[in-house]
């Protein structure tokens, strides 16, 4: 559960809106330099990984969080644009202290963020977070080292190599993407690099779109937030898959090859049913969120598996996975985490599950990756001013919310919660009756956008 003593940290680090509290040079100094400060422990050089997405505020972050770092005796190791989960790979990798990656994931390019990893690859808890928020609330300068014990700064000019081969190693032995087209829709984001190289050297016929960031359009009509066109070049190349990246290549969204969206509970339920065909799967299901759809939960019943649910955030998932012992889990925005491979959401090594079904048994992406019939479910954001206090503490909105799950009953479900990451309500029903779904979360909404003005 998420601790309600936290300010500065959300459901994914840091995030907000660029050169404003919190996401300013200012702050992100004072948490370099707290974080520094708690995972500074033994008498050995301490090393920090820090890597960034392609944002413009990132040339403004990546200084001020090594100033940080530096002040404290902290070696700061910097690495260009790379997707999240690689610098959580390489935070292991060099033995690092810790690990940050500066990115607003799905967020268009005005917002940013401050992602932690600690020496494990894995982010952090919600106690660490708010001990960091209790040293930067509590700082001394004392902490500072003396002139002569100032850290160092320098460029791993070889992360982007390292990674793919790390995410190339997780392809199965013996199989390639020969004779396959597959599109891949960077967001002009941190995989713009990496990702159409790792689907070419495994023989793929690439057709790569949003590989040219300036710092403005990362996550603009493009990536895994906006799909329409990778579906759209998916039909116009004829190609066999799309593959849909966000921001930071912490999620992906499938296309088959007729253009047809395919979401995360899919995507998980066909590496699941893979995984356990091949006795792979640990822990006799998957992990995923409340947002996951009814119907996944059903098909997997169907086949002797359990679907766990957590609260939303994929590292909330990731921390049920490793207490439970489960490999695989996620949520249907795209963040699938593969246990056996990575410490968080990876969207091109989920990618590469998924082709390596369509490979082995030869099947096309229509075919193999539409597992189950999802039931109706309605999905709608309503965004409130940033500031301002929440819709969810008005009564008429709890009232609404009650009758909704009263008009529901035991045949569906309604979930309204807030965005940990923007100012965002989020309205989710999903029942076998679809029209009353839609009534449902449109009654919600009216009343929280009145709530709203």
């Amino acid at each position: 559960m998420s601790d309600p003593k936290r300010k500065l940290f959300g459901t994914d680090g840091i995030r907000g809106t660029a050169n404003t509290e919190p996401m300013t040079a200012e702050t992100a100094l004072r948490v370099g330099m707290a974080a520094a400060s708690y995972f500074t422990r033994g008498d050995h050089r301490h090393q920090v990984v820090i890597g960034k997405d392609t944002r413009l505020s990132g040339y403004m972050m990546v200084p001020a969080l090594t100033s940080g770092f530096v002040s404290m005796g902290m070696d700061v190791i910097l690495v260009d644009p790379l997707p999240t989960p690689a610098i959580a790979m390489l935070t292991r990798s060099l033995r690092a202290d810790l690990g940050i990656m500066i990115s607003a994931s799905h967020n268009p390019f005005h917002d940013n963020g401050i992602k932690l990893f600690g020496p494990d690859g894995y982010k952090l808890s919600d106690t660490v977070e708010h001990e960091i928020e209790n040293i930067m609330s509590n700082w001394n300068s004392d902490k500072l080292v003396a002139s002569h014990k100032l850290g160092r700064a320098r460029r791993l000019d070889d992360a982007g190599g390292r990674y793919i081969e790390y995410v190339k190693q997780t392809f199965p032995r013996g199989l390639r993407l020969d004779g396959l087209k597959v599109v891949v829709d960077c967001a002009h984001g941190a995989a713009y690099k990496v990702a159409p190289q790792v689907l070419w050297e495994l023989g793929a016929d690439v057709v790569s779109v949003g590989i040219n960031p300036d710092g403005f359009n990362i996550n603009n009509g493009c990536g895994s937030t906006d799909t329409d066109a990778m579906c759209t070049q998916v039909v116009t190349h004829g190609a066999d898959l799309g593959i849909a990246l966000d921001g930071d290549a912490d999620r992906v969204l499938i296309a088959d090859e007729k253009g047809q969206l395919i979401d995360g509970d899919q995507l998980m339920s066909l590496i699941a049913m893979h995984w356990q065909r091949q006795g792979l799967l640990s822990g006799k299901g998957v992990v995923a969120t409340v947002m996951s759809n009814l119907g996944m939960e059903r098909y997997l019943a169907q086949h002797d598996l359990s679907l766990i649910r957590t609260n939303v955030g994929d590292r909330y998932v990731m921390e049920h996975m490793r207490s439970h012992g489960y490999n695989l889990g996620g949520e249907q925005s795209g963040h699938i985490i593969l246990g056996d491979y990575s410490t968080t959401g990876d969207g091109l090594i989920a990618a590469l599950q998924v082709l390596a079904v369509l490979v082995g048994e030869g099947k096309a992406a229509s075919e193999a990756c539409r597992v189950f019939t999802p039931l109706p479910q309605l999905l709608r954001n309503v965004r409130y001013e940033r500031g301002s206090p929440s819709p969810l503490n008005d009564k008429t909105v709890s009232q609404a919310v009650e009758d909704a799950e009263i008009r529901l009953g035991d045949s569906g479900r309604l979930l309204v919660r807030a965005s940990g990451t923007e100012p965002v309500i989020r309205v989710m029903a999903e029942s076998d009756d679809e029209a009353l779904v839609q009534a449902v979360v449109s009654d919600v909404v009216t009343v929280i956008e009145q709530s709203a003005r």
